[in-house]
């Protein structure tokens, strides 16, 4: 082909013979049984077969040029028009037996413009655009889709049936090969679905045979300090504790301390849902570490989240005789070689601690909070701080057993699965705008039982920010209003653009209760635990997703207290109305993150900090549950 036409392919990621073979089409059109002229519809897309009785080309009024040529199938005659196309009166000729798809634009006289057409040739069994079940690929400027049709169709029939099979066997699907004709050009609609499933296999399979290769390496060449400590400081902090572990946090604090004890490094998914108890069962990984005289990382996404583990582990561990430093962007304790010298350090931070100029010897574990806020990358680069550390990776955030087995696929998964006992009902209540001041009435109510209220919105200032209409809410704008509707009490105001002593300030009279009411984004959304706070309305409601919505309503009902979880939003849309309903059926975290993931698809729902996640061309991870399970079999019995 030309050089245009190869740039064009070019532009859709279409280089060699493969990549066209694994042009996946977006949809398939079925053009099979032709319909008779007499009982066409408009607006119909229909297949037509017939002879050309007349054909001509001619000047209209105005300038506009008119070619047509008329079909006849023996029940009526239908004319087919294109405008300003007169060469076209060189590519018929009278008497030709044509195939026409197209719509039918009006009955007097019956016409198509601008339909497709295929002549059918005298011994053709196989039409490439007509009666039969085509693909519709997906383009770019200037590369039409017949053409793209017809190089497909020769490329699929040169070269699938050659396409070589993989080392292992696959029951109920067809064979690769096969499968690249079925996704082109299917005898039936099942069987590009069919053939999806099996390209999508295979793509699961590498991925997973992939970590698997990667996993093997780090067990045989790795060696890791065997933290197996003399257990005195862990049941010294889990007496000291007010509450006792729950059995799935005394079930999987067992399972982390069997992996800190091996001299392979640990790399494990700590996995639950909001308040489920995931930072006393680190803080316990963490005494088990100190007991060999190893130091620990813990990386947060936030400053504000950086600062309450500080805070709370500090109370904890400092009475065992571990440190606890803190380093962000805006507070860097010392952990020089004095200070580490008084003994076993724990550093709390944020992505300060990925600075070269942070170190720190003897790291015999890593911690990582909320992963999915970070890079796979950025995980690597701290695990290189230590030499061969532990890894234990926390996320508050549900997902969805396929990311789970895609994303941390090379991690062992532990799952917190019950919630700790003694904390007050969350009730979800979906309102219209047009409710806001009964709401406001309720949240006066709640303040006056010396409760305190967060109130969320979408966006900081005045300015109408990316991709967000003119009237959705901002703290800012409305920080005003929200003083004088709960006057007396005091109201403060949190967001990213504050600086870190802001945020500090701020959420330190919120946790004191000086301010009962906090006007803020979704910086609130992980990590900040206030258990007064009994409330949480959130406005603009339809522009948060299913999971980050979860997430927010995580932050009240932390105290014993019921409490309310208000969603305030005027949008009526299919996909807003499902998910507000999901919100108000349940409250378990993992049954969001299935929804959300089916809702939103696992490119929104991952952002774009997984550099790590892999793009599947055919695997779909909000469906292909059975398949990847079934790839996760194959490759456990492939040669690494």
């Amino acid at each position: 082909m030309g050089p245009e036409r190869a740039a064009q392919l070019a532009r859709l990621g279409v280089l060699t013979i493969g990549d066209l073979l694994e042009h996946r089409p977006r949809r398939h059109e079925d053009r099979r049984h032709p319909r008779a002229i007499a009982s066409l519809e408009l607006g119909q897309p229909t297949l037509l077969r017939g002879t050309l009785v007349a054909q001509g080309a001619r000047r209209l009024r105005g300038g506009r040029g008119l070619f047509e040529f008329i079909l006849d199938d023996g029940t009526a005659r239908l004319h087919c028009r294109w405008w300003n196309m007169p060469y076209m009166d060189g590519w018929f000729r009278t008497g030709d037996e044509m195939l026409v798809f197209g719509k039918l634009a009006s009955q007097k006289p019956r016409a198509m413009d601008h339909p497709e057409t295929e002549r059918v040739e005298a011994g053709d069994d196989a039409p490439v655009h007509m009666d039969r079940i085509v693909p519709i690929y997906p383009l770019t400027e200037g590369l039409p889709q017949r053409w793209l049709r017809s190089l497909a169709w020769s490329i699929v029939h040169a070269h699938a049936p050659s396409v070589p099979e993989p080392a292992y066997t696959v029951e109920n699907l067809p064979t690769r090969a096969a499968a690249f004709g079925h996704l082109h050009f299917p005898d039936e609609l099942d069987d590009s679905e069919r053939a999806r499933q099996r390209l999508a296999l295979d793509e699961f399979v590498d991925f997973q045979a992939d970590l698997r290769r990667r996993r093997m390496a780090v067990q045989s060449r790795a060696r890791a300090t065997a933290c197996a400590g003399h257990g005195r400081w862990s049941k010294q902090l889990l007496a000291s504790l007010p509450f006792k572990l729950t059995g799935a946090q005394q079930r999987v604090l067992g399972e982390i301390q069997r992996d800190l004890a091996a001299s392979v490094p640990m790399r494990r998914l700590l996995h639950g849902d909001v308040g489920s108890g995931k930072t006393v069962v680190a803080a316990a990984a963490i005494t088990t570490v100190a007991e060999c005289g190893r130091h620990t990382l813990l990386m947060a996404p936030t400053e504000i989240l950086a600062d309450q583990h500080a805070r709370l582990l500090r109370t904890w561990l400092e009475p065992l005789g571990i440190t606890v430093a803190l380093r962000t962007r805006h507070h860097h304790d010392s952990t020089e070689s004095g200070f580490a010298s008084r003994g076993p350090i724990l550093v709390v931070g944020t992505h300060a601690l990925l600075e070269e100029s942070f170190q720190l010897p003897e790291v015999g574990l890593v911690i990582i909070d909320e992963q999915h806020k970070f890079g796979v990358e950025q995980r690597n680069r701290l695990l290189r701080k230590g030499a061969c550390p532990h890894l234990l990776v926390m996320t508050a955030t549900p997902i969805p057993r396929t990311l789970a087995l895609t994303l941390y696929g090379d991690l062992d998964v532990s799952v917190i699965d019950h919630l700790p006992g003694g904390r007050g009902a969350v009730r979800t209540h979906v309102r219209a705008a047009d409710r806001l001041p009964r709401v406001m009435d309720f949240i006066r109510a709640e303040l006056q039982r010396g409760r305190q209220a967060y109130v969320v919105y979408p966006r900081v200032g005045e300015e109408s920010e990316e991709a967000t209409p003119a009237d959705v809410k901002g703290v800012e704008r409305e920080a005003g209003r929200l003083e004088r509707a709960f006057a007396p009490h005091r109201v403060g105001m949190l967001h990213g653009r504050m600086s870190a002593e802001e945020k500090e300030r701020i959420m330190q009279s919120f946790r004191t209760g000086a301010l009962s009411v906090l006007l803020a984004t979704t910086v609130v959304e992980v990590g900040v635990d206030v258990p007064n706070a009994t409330v949480m309305l959130v406005e603009n409601a339809e522009c948060f997703g299913l999971t980050q919505l979860h997430q927010l309503r995580g932050r009240i009902g932390r105290g014993p207290h019921a409490a309310h979880f208000i969603l305030l939003s005027d949008q009526k849309t299919p996909a807003v109305l499902e998910r507000m309903a999901v919100l108000t059926r349940t409250q378990d975290g993992f049954e969001v993150a299935e929804a959300d993931l089916r809702l939103r698809g696992p490119g929104d729902l991952l952002g774009q900090n997984q550099s790590g996640m892999p793009p599947f061309r055919f695997g779909d991870l909000s469906r292909d549950l059975s398949l990847i399970d079934r790839a996760r079999a194959i490759a456990s019995k492939l040669r690494a």
